[in-house]
C-alpha cells in the first residue's frame, strides 16, 4: 500500500498507518500474524503539525546513566529526520506486545517520491 504524505496531519496519518500495519482493512486478518504486505509512505518531509507541537512537544531518552536524560524537540527532529517522527507515532500506535517491530519493519517511509 503506498501512502503520500503530502500535507496530511503527522497523528491522523500515524492512526491511518497503524490500522494498516494491524491489518484492519483485510478481513481475512488475525490479531496473532503480522500483515504480509509492507506500507509505504511518501513525501514525509511535506506532512503538517497542528497546534504549538512543534516547540512544546518534547521526545525523551535516557542511557541509564545517572544525569544522562537527553531531550529533543518535534521541530529538531522533524528537521533532522521526519521518517522518525512518523515511526514514533506509529509506534506509539500499535500494541505493545512481541509483534511491534515485526510490524514496524513493514514501515517504509521516503522523504520524497520515489
Amino acid at each position: 500500500m503506498h501512502i503520500n504524505a503530502d500535507g496530511k496531519i503527522v497523528g491522523r496519518l500515524a492512526s491511518e498507518i497503524a490500522r494498516m500495519l494491524l491489518g484492519k482493512q483485510n478481513p481475512s486478518a488475525r490479531p496473532n500474524a503480522v500483515v504480509a504486505e509492507d506500507v509505504v509512505v511518501m513525501n514525509t518531509d511535506k506532512m503538517r503539525v497542528t497546534g504549538r507541537k512543534m516547540t512544546g512537544k518534547i521526545y525523551y531518552r535516557h542511557s541509564g546513566y545517572i544525569g544522562n536524560l537527553k531531550e529533543e524537540s518535534l521541530e529538531s527532529l522533524f528537521k533532522r529526520d521526519s521518517r522518525e517522527v512518523l515511526r514514533r507515532a506509529v509506534s506509539g500506535m500499535l500494541p505493545k506486545n512481541k509483534l511491534r517491530n515485526e510490524r514496524l519493519k513493514k514501515l517504509k517511509m521516503y522523504h520524497g517520491e520515489k
